[in-house]
């Protein structure tokens, strides 16, 4: 994610937030594994517990594949009370909202209600405009695949400081924060690029495509989602928080570092207003319901050919040698040669992923409670595929 002009607690918390961007930073070549399938996935429990020892106080994690499915939970759910971490538990996502909002835009453009190559202009008029911004020169498309050039509004330094960090977050967590506001934080700067020249995640993107859902459906974008998604797939941990702040149970407490002067302080961060995340990061999931939807969706269950191939039309990602981004998911080839369809999601006391090969039959999801540990990600993921 390209980041300019960020203070210095910006720096900090943006780095545990933009997992997007960060998962696949590590070595481009993983180290081979021992393979999952039939060995009882011993190398994947090996990669988790290595990660709890490295710090992320605990994991939720399933694997779904040719020998049935495999849950692990190690490490801890609560600091404060020792509570193991939940097999079952649901957890906020992050970015993976994105693959819904994407997916429900696909189906709308198979209902012929939109085209990608709409403006946004057309679907929002007057709302992208100023600082150089305009919605005439940028396509819903662009929004999905994140080469808008919009700057990401979770980068703008007052914003990171208000709601993303230290004394002002613990101040402003219960907030209740519009998308159009959120959206004008990012417009308030430049573009980062001509609409087209490259891939950029922005969350500004997210925000306007979910706003794009609502003004084609003439209704909420959690009705979309919920209508369309979770309640056809049997969904029966995923929901939309709207302005709530708790989470369902069976969950665990997610915990992030705050304050980038006091390394070793810990806060407990579950509880946020649903609102400072609408749209590119609210949806609230389990590991479970995460593989059923990212199953689905792969082997075509909820789009239509034509539109399926769209999402999986990628863009590089010139940031992260091996990654590219297609509408709402993104493709890695890792270490091995094994090419996996994934997305990942990070937000304060959160960092989630999922992965899948092309035909959605072998599929990993999982959780960390924490906002940091995201270089633990990739050993994982080689664990289970290599």
């Amino acid at each position: 994610m390209a980041i300019r002009k960020r203070s210095r607690a910006g720096v900090a918390v943006l780095a545990a937030i933009a997992m997007a961007a960060g998962v696949f930073t590590g070595s481009a070549q993983a180290a081979r594994g021992t393979g999952a399938g039939a060995g009882g996935h011993q190398a994947t429990q090996r990669a988790l517990d290595a990660a709890v020892r490295a710090g992320v106080p605990g994991i939720t994690a399933q694997v779904h594949d040719a020998d049935g499915v495999w849950k692990s939970a190690p490490g801890v759910g609560d600091l404060s009370t020792g509570a193991p971490r939940g097999k079952d538990d649901r957890f906020r996502v992050g970015n993976l909202t994105n693959t819904f909002v994407a997916t429900v835009l696909l189906q709308m453009e198979a209902e012929h209600r939109l085209d990608l190559d709409d403006t946004v202009e057309r679907r929002l008029p007057g709302l992208v405009r100023g600082n150089g911004n305009d919605g005439r020169t940028i396509t819903v498309r662009q929004l999905l695949n994140h080469t808008s050039g919009l700057f990401d509004y979770l980068a703008d330094p007052a914003y990171g400081e208000a709601y993303l960090a230290g004394d002002g977050y613990l101040r402003h967590r219960y907030d209740t924060l519009t998308p159009e506001w959120r959206v004008r934080v990012g417009l308030s700067h430049e573009p980062l690029f001509t609409p087209g020249a490259r891939h950029s995640f922005s969350n500004t993107n997210d925000v306007l495509a979910a706003l794009i859902v609502e003004r084609v459906g003439g209704r909420s974008y959690e009705d979309e989602v919920r209508d369309r998604i979770i309640e056809p797939l049997g969904l029966e941990a995923t929901s939309t928080p709207g302005r709530g702040s708790r989470l369902p149970r069976p969950s665990s407490r997610g915990y992030a570092k705050l304050f980038p002067a006091q390394p070793d302080r810990v806060d407990d961060v579950t509880a946020v207003n649903g609102s400072q995340s609408w749209g590119n990061g609210d949806i609230i999931s389990s590991a479970a319901d995460l593989n059923r939807f990212y199953g689905a969706l792969m082997r075509g269950k909820l789009l239509p050919p034509r539109q399926l191939a769209a999402m999986k039309a990628t863009v590089d990602n010139p940031d992260f040698p091996g990654a590219s981004y297609g509408l709402g998911i993104e493709r890695y080839t890792l270490g091995c040669g094994t090419t996996v369809w994934y997305h990942d999601g990070g937000m304060l006391g959160w960092i989630s992923m999922v992965a899948t090969t092309d035909d959605g039959r072998h599929r990993i999801a999982f959780n960390y409670n924490a906002s940091w540990g995201a270089e633990t990600i990739l050993p994982i993921l080689s664990a289970e595929y290599c």
